[in-house]
């Protein structure tokens, strides 16, 4: 998006204004590196465990949810502005590059595999057909905002794909739980997600629904679905501020054997190591896109570095990464995180732990 039309997009409504800063990350709540922890953009864990930051309960606030792996946020919107008319994208120069690349499926193979398969579709979402069980998850099948190309537009009507039997959501940010999108499934579809949207899926009628806190699991025909945390946040209404619902990671043990990790969107943080001595992980799906700049993105999304380093620390077989190609939510082109990721892993000596996968492709684990 060019700077004048981004400002006159800002300039003819309000509503406008809120949307843009509900759908980029850390619009409403800019957050900078802490200088009191040697200017890490997270909050170290100096020997607590996430599971013991989770029993204690101090991601819980009054009226609204904490970020106890974050650092403290404090309402910058003009550093928003900034950003988007005074900041100069050091990658200008290949914006006019990025592809715009519909996304079909071949449904058929999915269909006729018995086993464990990932499917991207596009943006953050994925289709997991885990035995004889489908979940859908961060389903996202159109624009989000009328002001935000879509790079990725689907080639086919989302009701032609397998029905889903559960739907994760990662969090609320509108690039995540898109409520047009959702409202095209079944409403008796059963909903896996944090806690805080029970007026959402009211509104959109979805009744069978289960939300989990951090640690909190789920059990479904020989497969777990445990919600974990990530160092993020989540907003829908500027108004009403920040964090009013909650945000995580997923580790699903499926039925067909291996166990997925799911990432959502998360900042680098040092719990990974935690998390993969307790989990066995087999793909690690992380989300890598609007990193850039770093100076703005860092606390709220992990870079191509980050990514490498936390995959490490988790200790996954296999990565995939996905949150890229649809929309440019940061400075980077849509394009640009499947080269940097390479980049990050051929330098550690990883890329033959890669799983490059192109939007609409599968990935036929078992």
């Amino acid at each position: 998006m060019s700077r004048r039309q981004f400002i006159k997009n800002m300039l003819i409504s309000l509503k406008g204004m809120a949307l843009m800063s509900a759908v980029t990350p850390a619009a409403c709540a800019v957050h900078m590196a802490d200088p009191a922890n040697g200017g890490l953009h997270y909050r170290p864990l100096n020997g607590r465990s996430l599971r013991e930051i989770a029993a204690r309960k101090e991601h819980h606030g009054k009226g609204r949810f904490n970020n106890p792996i974050g650092v403290p946020r404090n309402g910058r919107f003009w550093q928003v502005m900034s950003w988007k008319i005074f900041h100069r994208n050091a990658y200008e120069a290949y914006l006019d590059d990025q592809p715009s690349t519909p996304v079909a499926v071949d449904w058929q193979p999915i269909r006729n595999h018995a086993g464990l398969s990932v499917t991207f579709l596009k943006h953050a979402g994925v289709l997991i057909r885990d035995l004889d069980r489908y979940l859908l998850v961060d389903p996202v099948f159109d624009s989000i905002f009328w002001f935000i190309k879509d790079f990725s537009p689907l080639q086919f009507d989302p009701r032609q794909m397998p029905r889903p039997d559960e739907i994760l959501i990662t969090h609320g940010h509108y690039d995540h739980l898109d409520k047009p999108s959702l409202d095209l499934l079944d409403k008796d579809t059963h909903v896996v997600s944090p806690l805080g949207y029970n007026d959402i899926w009211n509104q959109l009628g979805f009744r069978n629904r289960t939300q989990l806190d951090w640690y909190d699991s789920y059990k479904a025909k020989g497969s777990e679905i445990i919600f974990l945390p990530a160092n993020h946040w989540t907003i829908r209404n500027p108004l009403a501020g920040p964090n009013r619902a909650l945000w995580g990671s997923y580790v699903i043990k499926t039925a067909a054997g291996p166990t997925l990790y799911l990432s959502g969107d998360t900042a680098y943080f040092d719990g990974f190591s935690e998390l993969g001595r307790e989990f066995a992980i087999d793909l690690a799906i992380f989300n890598l896109g609007a990193y850039e700049p770093r100076w703005f993105m860092a606390p709220s999304h992990a870079n191509p570095a980050e990514t490498v380093q936390a995959f490490r620390e988790i200790g996954a077989r296999k990565l995939m990464i996905v949150h890229w190609g649809t929309f440019r939510l940061g400075d980077e082109p849509v394009h640009f995180p499947p080269r940097d990721i390479r980049k990050a892993l051929e330098k550690e000596g990883m890329l033959d732990r890669l799983v490059d996968l192109p939007h609409g492709d599968t990935y036929f684990v078992v």
